[in-house]
């Protein structure tokens, strides 16, 4: 008899698990096992507050019309939207740059033409 995906998902999650909880305990990091694909590391932020960090385990299984899951893809996929996004916030940067000596130029003008009135 065949075993089910759902059976040999849970197992290759559950190796990776293992294996990561084992490398994170060896460099002695705490881990908590918080639920069947998931862990949680206390931790502190930059100004001493404690925090949690999570991460889940998940073996995708792809769309509901059966295109499997690409993590190629996917990766491809995310470096596309952040190369978007930073050509976004560099374009934005430009354009207020520009407005900022656009309004630099219109307040020197309005002065030096207060100036010229004698005000």
């Amino acid at each position: 008899m065949a075993t089910s995906k759902k059976t040999l998902h849970e197992g290759i999650r559950n190796r990776y698990l293992a294996k990561l909880v084992q490398y994170l305990t060896d460099e002695g990091e705490e881990v908590l096992r918080t639920g069947a694909n998931e862990i949680a590391m206390p931790c502190v932020d930059d100004e001493g507050n404690d925090e949690y960090i999570v991460l889940t385990f998940k073996v995708p299984t792809g769309t509901r019309d059966g295109e499997p899951y690409d993590g190629h893809d996917e990766a491809a996929a995310y470096a596309d939207h952040i190369a978007e996004k930073a050509a976004k916030t560099a374009k934005a940067k430009a354009e207020k740059a520009a407005k900022i000596e656009r309004d630099k130029a219109a307040r020197a003008a309005k002065a030096a033409a207060k100036a010229a009135r004698g005000e």
